[in-house]
């Protein structure tokens, strides 16, 4: 994502001019919220070529990292940076990708890199980028899924090498994974396998209210115990103790860690002795002379949190339906309150939908 769409603020400006106040319904016990840290910065990126970093991922020397999609073919690579941040070497893409949005790194040292981004959802294909340790280039995995185009920008492989994305959607985010194994040169059927709904929050971030639901990230740690899926404004961290990820993410209860009042942040890893979650964001719309800076998060010390109940499903997605088109979903605190605010719930959700709606990137294609 570049920047806050004008759609956004001619519909921000629309709601407080009709004098609209939005009802919140509280939900207790909902997630457990960690106390705000202050971030602290690990290094800075000077490199021109890095500033819409969309995907990072710690390694045992430095990161690795990509770019959002761009039309300079110099920031189309794969980076790999060491812990100062200064660009090691990089490996380019054998053809143009279309929109990378996320990567992962597993135990084998194999690079994971998430070509799923798609604003206008228009692609009748997503892929994957599969980079294992040797290669000289990444080999492309072509995927469709089973109920039309998504966009998304969070990816998640698990402790069996199967890769999952996460959707990037008002209400709840769906869960993809391939049906078959994935095929070089190849296009799978991915299958939804299930969703997850993030509790509400009150942390600052660039895009207010709906900032705070749309997942635009996500990792595992190193122990493959825990999966983190971040938004602009939050990380939520799942516990996987038994290695299924799937039933983590559907039917456990996050952790949060506020990332208040971060530009644009799409990306976020773990460190490499998985007691810091790392984030940085893009800038290339920021000032001039800003460049994106990692930033780390302590992770808060709490025991394996106890299941929730699975939430209600969610109305079906089918081909052509766009950002915030799925039910909102309820808005929770940890306040024992059952309910606060004024006004006319409809009315919030139709906020919701028409604020989804408007949220695209800008890009330069």
């Amino acid at each position: 994502m570049r920047e806050l769409d004008p759609g956004i603020r001619r519909g921000c400006a629309a709601l407080l001019a009709s004098g609209v106040v939005v009802t919140l319904v509280v939900i207790p016990g909902a997630a457990t919220a960690a106390p705000t840290a202050a971030a602290t910065a690990v290094c800075r990126v000077a490199d021109e070529r890095l500033d819409e970093i969309s995907g990072l991922a710690a390694t045992d020397d430095g990161f690795v990292a990509v770019n959002d999609g761009s039309d300079e073919e110099s920031r189309r690579q794969i980076f790999f940076l060491d812990a100062d941040c200064a660009v090691l070497r990089t490996v380019r893409f054998p053809s143009r990708p279309r929109d990378t949005e996320d990567l992962a790194v597993t135990a084998d040292g194999t690079v994971w890199v998430a070509d799923i981004g798609d604003n206008d959802r228009a692609r009748d294909t997503v892929a994957l980028w599969v980079l294992r340790p040797g290669s000289r280039r990444p080999a492309l995995h072509r995927m469709t899924y089973p109920d039309g185009p998504h966009d998304a920008e969070a990816l998640l492989v698990t402790g069996d090498g199967r890769p999952l994305i996460v959707t990037k959607q008002g209400g709840a985010a769906g869960l993809y994974a391939p049906a078959t194994p994935l095929r070089a040169g190849a296009t799978v059927p991915l299958s939804r396998v299930g969703e997850v709904r993030l509790p509400d929050s009150t942390t600052r971030n660039p895009y207010g209210f709906f900032g705070r639901g749309l997942v635009t990230g996500a990792a595992g740690a190193p122990d493959r115990r825990r999966v983190v899926l971040r938004t602009y404004a939050d990380a939520f961290e799942y516990d996987v103790p038994d290695g299924d990820v799937i039933a983590a993410l559907t039917s456990g209860r996050p952790r949060v860690v506020p990332l208040p009042d971060e530009p644009q942040g799409e990306s976020v890893t773990y460190s490499r002795d998985g007691r810091f979650l790392l984030t940085v964001s893009e800038t290339a719309d920021q000032p001039p002379g800003t460049r994106p800076t990692i930033l780390r998060y302590p992770l808060p010390s709490a025991p394996a949190a106890a299941p929730t109940r699975p939430a209600p499903a969610a109305t079906s997605v089918g081909p052509g339906t766009r950002p915030g088109a799925a039910p909102a979903p309820a808005n929770r605190r940890q306040s024992g309150t059952a309910a606060v605010g004024v006004g006319v719930v409809g009315l919030a959700v139709a906020a919701l939908v028409l604020l989804g709606l408007a949220l695209k990137r800008r890009r330069r294609r």
